[in-house]
């Protein structure tokens, strides 16, 4: 199995050409939604989601990857619980995170980060608007408002 620091090394790897919307490294908001979890007293495993939690989403890393990584079956089925598929809907998106033990708290530290006024404040007003609306609704559909 890879050990923390190897998952976090990965994640770092995987994403290190990424930026956020704001220009900065995607690789800030990996370690701030891992912090997030570690700070809400996440177990190792929701740690190592955290680090990949938009990997395959983003397609850095495949499915194909993940099936295969030498992770904890819960870790694989965090990171799938919080990859969004293109066009799915928020209401199965949250379903399936929800119904997935531990992804709930991956994703609140990941809602927390993004919704950050410091974050959101250098986005333009469309952009700033659009997302904080967005979170909201995630947060009141995941139980968390």
């Amino acid at each position: 199995m890879l050990t923390l620091p190897e998952v976090e090394a990965l994640a770092r790897a995987a994403h290190a050409t990424q930026t956020d919307k704001a220009g900065r490294p995607y690789t800030e908001h990996l370690a701030a939604v891992a912090e997030g979890v570690r700070a809400r007293g996440g177990t190792q495993e929701q740690i190592a989601a955290a680090w990949l939690h938009d990997a395959v989403e983003d397609g850095v890393l495949s499915q194909e990857w993940l099936e295969g990584a030498e992770l904890p079956y819960s870790v694989k089925e965090m990171v799938r619980a919080v990859s969004k598929k293109p066009g799915e809907p928020l209401e199965s998106y949250t379903a399936r995170i929800l119904a997935t033990p531990g992804a709930l708290l991956v994703k609140e530290a990941d809602l927390a980060h993004n919704a950050d006024p410091a974050r959101l404040a250098v986005l333009d007003e469309p952009t700033r608007t659009r997302l904080t609306r967005k979170y909201a609704t995630v947060r009141v559909l995941l139980g968390l408002a």
